[in-house]
């Protein structure tokens, strides 16, 4: 039988970009979502086959997979959806692949890491811009380093967010911040540090965010002590540590409804031409018990762009049987230098 490639949630804004560029390429992924009237014109537009089925119907997922070999979910928030789906991969023997950065995420589909393995799968979540540069990142610091026991992490990403991600940034902003401590995930407030970070543009001021590598990072390199950071402006800081006194306000259905509106009248993402345009940065420190510091950086493509074309790769890698069954990062399944394969890519280290 041959390799088949499901894309579910192709109808959003960052599956309708991975779908057209795996069409660009000769690929002829199986274009799928919820309900057919949100699917049936894009397939017939890319003259693609489609699947409609709900995540919350057992029966009808287990049918939709039952010949595929490869899923790559980009139907959020994750939080919500990738249960159902990880859970239908485990029963049909189907390899997982999703874009999430949530770290509750990233820790539900770790624990399902024997069962992968009796099924002879690979459950693979954040292969896009969530996690796949920073996590790469990591592991090459820990290949530097290989005695770190702290790990600092950053970015700066110089473009505007999609609907679907702000709807996940919405869904977690009353719940604080996350870093790890002694290799246990440990809650703090949001914006729980602050510190002035040179992503090679000039240092600029970054708060600690709970993003997805605090979760990875830990499985990809094993140091106990991680902390991720994001340069925002003035604004977006004050507005972080305020979340800390206004989260029972944010949880208010009023609230909840005026910012859903507020993201449902947005632009679905960025332009082509503010994608073309974009950048991003990633900067990477670790230290050990002598005091030894390190630090790293990356250059990349805008990310939206960089996660259709890190999200595509790893299905291709899949398809052709490059795979290693189990719960696997980016960085343990195909290595430190995975980053490198993408164009406009550069690494640098800084002693």
């Amino acid at each position: 039988m041959s390799a088949k490639f499901l894309l579910y949630g192709a109808n959003g804004y960052t599956g309708n970009l991975i779908a057209r560029l795996a069409v660009e390429r000769g690929l002829r992924p199986i274009l799928a979502a919820r309900k057919p009237e949100k699917i049936a014109p894009f397939a017939s537009e890319l003259g693609l086959d489609y699947r409609a089925f709900a995540l919350d119907d057992e029966t009808a997922i287990d049918a939709a997979l039952a010949d595929i070999t490869v899923v790559l979910h980009c139907a959020g928030p994750f939080s919500q959806t990738s249960a159902p789906m990880v859970a239908s991969c485990l029963r049909t023997q189907t390899h997982y692949l999703d874009i999430t950065g949530e770290v509750a995420v990233f820790e539900e589909v770790a624990s399902q890491d024997t069962a992968a393995k009796a099924a002879g799968v690979m459950l693979l979540p954040g292969v896009g811009f969530d996690v796949v540069p920073s996590d790469c990142l990591a592991a090459h610091l820990k290949r530097r380093l290989p005695t770190a026991t702290r790990l600092a992490l950053g970015f700066q990403a110089l473009g505007r967010v999609s609907r679907g991600t702000a709807k996940t940034m919405l869904e977690a902003q009353d719940r604080g911040g996350l870093i790890r401590s002694n290799g246990a995930l440990t809650p703090v407030p949001a914006a729980f540090k602050t510190r002035s970070i040179d992503f090679g543009q000039g240092a600029v001021q970054a708060i600690t965010i709970p993003w997805g590598d605090v979760s990875t990072a830990f499985y990809s390199t094993g140091i106990p002590d991680i902390e991720v950071y994001a340069a925002f402006g003035t604004f977006m800081r004050v507005g972080a540590i305020a979340l800390r006194y206004l989260g029972w306000l944010l949880k208010l259905p009023a609230v909840q409804n005026l910012q859903q509106s507020l993201i449902q009248n947005q632009p679905p993402g960025p332009t082509e031409i503010e994608r073309s345009q974009g950048k991003s940065y990633l900067w990477g420190e670790v230290k050990d018990t002598t005091g030894k510091r390190l630090v790293s950086r990356l250059q990349c493509s805008e990310g939206y762009t960089l996660t259709t074309l890190t999200a595509l790769k790893v299905a291709q890698k899949v398809l052709a049987g490059e795979y290693t069954c189990g719960f696997q990062t980016p960085s343990l399944a195909y290595g430190a230098d995975f980053i490198l394969e993408f164009p406009d890519v550069v690494r640098e280290d800084i002693d």
